[in-house]
């Protein structure tokens, strides 16, 4: 740790969520690391729908579909279709509430790096539900799924993934079955390899891994039999699992009766794999710290993740213990919802300021703007999440919705907005440009100088 250089304002906006003129931020790299490893206070205070209780929703309108195809051209099934709406709506609605949950935990927690860390492990497991209900069911998938897992072991996050209904729906898992399973002699279905791919693509080994089609292939034919019921609980079913023994990466799996134990096996693998290590740590280096990171940087979590069995919250204490990681420039953009959320910090906007069933004020307030910021909330263009690439979050159309936002919304959440001049400090703490300050203090009034700062580069960055 030699030539580290800690400083509170970089733990924050680096790290973290953004400074808070009302939250002390961590002490040092061992209190973040504390803070981190101990309980989700966040998640008890501001709810989202764990899966399992999501999952209820998914049974409820399963269980209306069956009434209405009982019942064609009868009031029941009429009444079964206008059920099914009104369940669709609710779950709408509860996926604009979780926005506002999620801005919540960031505006007022004390661990900020695990919000970050949950969002940035999210994204690198995107997955969306494509039809009804499950189209809402990406936070309560996370909150399952990733959250609990973000300073853990890898491989347990990764076993948590392939268990999850809105990841086996997104990548087409649920209609993949073994060419000679008991399922696929009788021509129900096919053999897809989209979730393997992915798994070694994106998940684990990386582009341009070292791994072939053959691998891809093997892999999928090991991963025939995941799947979940119509009421979106997970299973495993022997007869679509293709029988006998897969290669992968050159290691056998299986060989007698399909088990999720040896899909279990073949994800603890990838999950150690010297690939894998680097692939991960690359990819979070350049998420929390720049586009280009240090290769020193990168070197230690990849060792550090290796020499502890893929522990995620050591690759990330390695990560904070390199000097290059507490450099003074700010070297990343911050995406809209690290834009949005750092602030709603920064302004200590307080939890009444919309209410949480307020779906449409909600919406308005941010949804809509972050899609003409370019991220719309739970909807990225792809499997592999949203772009590192600073350009493209900063395209002339993009910033003028930041700009538009920062003037704007600010004035709408608080009673009062704070004094420009102490609010620049609240923001950006000891790393306020002259110019920005000079700006702050000649304001005409609250709101412009308080969207100047919030519009900013400087604020922009992290």
């Amino acid at each position: 740790m030699s030539g580290l250089s800690f400083t509170r304002e970089i733990a924050e906006i680096r790290f973290g969520t953004g400074l808070s003129p009302r939250l002390r931020g961590p002490r040092d790299l061992e209190d973040m690391m504390r803070r981190l490893k101990g309980k989700d206070h966040a998640a008890q205070l501001y709810k989202i729908e764990p899966f399992e209780e999501f999952a209820e929703r998914i049974a409820r309108v399963s269980a209306l579909w069956k009434i209405r195809r009982a019942n064609r051209g009868s009031e029941a099934a009429e009444k079964a279709t206008q059920e099914i709406g009104v369940e669709k709506r609710r779950a709408r609605k509860a996926q604009q509430r979780w926005l506002w949950q999620a801005l919540r935990r960031r505006a007022h927690t004390q661990d900020g790096l695990r919000e970050r860390l949950a969002f940035f492990w999210g994204d690198h497991f995107t997955a969306r539900g494509k039809v009804s209900v499950m189209k809402r069911a990406t936070s309560p998938y996370v909150e399952s799924a990733i959250r609990p897992h973000v300073a853990g072991y890898f491989s347990d996050m990764l076993k948590a993934v392939i268990a999850q209904p809105v990841m086996l729906q997104y990548l087409d898992q649920k209609t993949s079955v073994g060419p000679e399973s008991v399922a696929g002699k009788k021509k129900e279905n096919g053999l897809n390899e989209n979730f393997a791919r992915e798994l070694l693509e994106l998940h684990t080994l990386g582009v341009g891994g070292p791994y072939s089609q053959a691998d891809v292939t093997e892999l999928a034919e090991l991963l025939t039999g995941l799947t979940y019921s119509q009421d979106g609980v997970f299973g495993f079913r022997g007869e679509f699992a293709q029988p006998g023994a897969e290669t992968v990466l050159g290691q056998s799996y299986g060989g007698g009766t399909a088990a999720l134990s040896d899909v279990h096996a073949a994800l603890d693998d990838l999950a150690r794999h010297p690939a894998t290590a680097r692939h991960l740590a690359q990819k979070m280096a350049v998420h929390f710290v720049s586009d280009r990171p240090d290769s020193a940087l990168v070197d230690a979590m990849q060792g550090r993740y290796l020499e502890t069995g893929g522990h995620l919250g050591e690759m990330v204490h390695a990560m904070l213990s390199q000097p290059s990681a507490w450099a003074p420039e700010f070297a990343n953009v911050k995406q809209p919802i690290d834009f949005v959320g750092s602030a709603l910090r920064a302004l200590s906007v307080p939890n009444e300021a919309l209410a949480v069933n307020d779906w449409k004020a909600i919406r308005l307030a941010f949804t809509v703007p972050m899609r003409l910021m370019g991220q719309t909330w739970e909807e990225p263009l792809g499997p592999d999440g949203w772009p590192e690439d600073d350009g493209e979050w900063i395209t002339p159309q993009r910033f003028a919705a930041r700009v538009d936002w920062a003037m704007n919304a600010p004035q709408g959440l608080l009673a009062d907005l704070p004094d420009p001049r102490d609010f620049v400090t609240a923001a950006l703490g000891r790393n306020v440009p002259d110019a920005l300050q000079f700006a702050a203090n000649a304001a005409e009034d609250k709101r412009t100088g308080v969207g100047l700062v919030l519009a900013s580069p400087a604020f922009q960055r992290m």
